[in-house]
């Protein structure tokens, strides 16, 4: 029997993604900074660069949170049965060094969409750049991969996922400890993730957590902070590209730890919660200059 599908392959390929133009100063570079974390040691030079203005950089994730169109999904109508959507994986190449502010447009499209099968769920590939807004110069390619666990039958390319990046087995190279502040979600939010799952206990729970989450990004951009002072010698700009896979929630107040495996220009990395022996950023790849 044929199944009534609120949107098919076809349908979701065609779907406009309307562009978001957008301005970021100093202070949202330093704010996304400070969200994560960086600063609580007022000593340490390698994260005065990321929080205060003299010799400001730029962290690689920032472009996460810039000239963002929402939670698509839901507000471009989509027909994907967004309340089962989970943030799977990101991906982010900076075609050069992002500054510190500007004037930015986001352009957003469903690039691919990989059927699992009916009540199998579904892979949905959305790539995002930005472009400088004067020069229409490409700054960065990102990719979101969303596991659609409501969506399996309604078509896809053909294609299949593609495999995800091999940790090597050895010991790690190095290792950084970060304990989270109990607030780190809700100043996370004020970068424009206003996901009430990060702040209502209550909505939380209806979700099947205790309390409220991390943002996943958020622990993207712990991790990038943690291979800036571990394997970039202090140096966010070193970073080019980063790629994660999403595998477990953590929570504001958990301590994160990044270990990470340096071959060359090649970094491989993941990210645990060791009170809980649990993973939350597995087969991370990042990609040095």
């Amino acid at each position: 029997m044929a199944v009534n599908m609120a949107t098919t392959y076809t349908e979701l390929m065609q779907l406009n993604i309307p562009d978001v133009r957008s301005s970021y100063c100093a202070k949202d570079t330093m704010l996304y900074a400070l969200s994560l974390g960086l600063g609580a040691d007022p000593l340490n030079e390698t994260d005065l660069t990321m929080v205060y203005e003299k010799d400001l950089k730029a962290l690689p994730t920032l472009p996460v949170v810039l000239a963002h169109p929402g939670f698509w999904p839901r507000e471009q109508k989509s027909g994907l049965d967004f309340v089962k959507i989970v943030h799977g994986g990101q991906f982010i190449k900076l075609h050069k060094t992002l500054p510190i502010e500007g004037d930015i447009v986001g352009r957003g499209k469903v690039r691919d969409v990989i059927d699992k099968g009916e009540g199998k769920g579904a892979l949905v590939y959305f790539e995002r750049c930005l472009f400088d807004a004067q020069t229409n110069e490409k700054l960065v390619t990102m990719e979101q991969t969303l596991f659609c666990r409501g969506d399996g039958g309604m078509g896809g390319s053909g294609g299949s996922a593609p495999k995800p990046h091999v940790v090597p087995e050895r010991n790690a190279d190095v290792s950084w400890d970060c304990k989270l502040m109990p607030q780190t979600a809700l100043l996370y939010r004020l970068n424009g993730d206003m996901n009430p799952l990060h702040a209502d206990p209550k909505i939380a729970q209806q979700a099947g957590f205790e309390r409220p989450i991390l943002q996943g990004l958020a622990t993207m951009g712990v991790a990038a902070a943690a291979l800036t002072k571990t394997v970039c010698d202090g140096d966010p700009q070193k970073i080019t590209e980063l790629d994660v896979r999403f595998t477990r929630p953590c929570f504001p107040g958990e301590t994160l730890r990044t270990e990470a495996w340096v071959d060359g220009g090649d970094v491989s990395f993941r990210v645990s919660v060791p009170d809980r022996k649990v993973t939350v950023i597995d087969n991370g790849r990042a990609s040095l200059i």
